[in-house]
């Protein structure tokens, strides 16, 4: 495989990383209205809309860590699924948390409640990520050595 294929390939697994994180986000977050929801029609539109703006944003704000991991695995030609199911936990996790910079999810005052199931949620998330993009480009890291 040559490697501008290789790139188009990790490219496309990225996207489709974000919509299966994204998705996962939305569809957790609306579980807990989700009767009412049916019942007014808004599931059809709405929530594809609400898959791909929250997908853009989960790209955009993990595109560079996320970068950073994949050019390691790639490196050193890791394909376990499990490094990508722990590598897109921690970093969704970690991206929860702001790596603690001002202007994080800390800095809104919320329930303590609250925000342990936004981070469960987005732990699991990246989780899924991870397993989507392993599932697309990650079974064939560093192939193109």
């Amino acid at each position: 495989m040559s490697i501008v294929a290789r790139i188009l390939m990790i490219f496309f697994s990225y996207v489709l990383a974000c919509l299966a994180g994204a998705a996962l986000v939305t569809f957790g977050i609306l579980a807990l209205d989700w009767n009412s929801l049916s019942q007014a029609g808004l599931l059809s539109a709405a929530v594809i809309i609400i898959i791909i703006v929250a997908a853009t944003v989960m790209g955009v704000v993990g595109a560079l860590p996320t970068a950073l991991i994949v050019v390691i695995a790639e490196a050193f030609a890791w394909r376990s699924v499990l490094f990508y199911a722990a590598a897109g936990g921690a970093l969704a996790l970690a991206l929860s948390y702001g790596f603690g910079l001002p202007g994080g999810i800390d800095d809104i005052v919320q329930p303590a409640v609250y925000l342990a199931q936004e981070r469960q949620l987005l732990a699991a998330s990246g989780i899924a990520g991870g397993l989507v993009y392993w599932l697309f480009a990650g079974r064939r890291a560093g192939s193109w050595k």
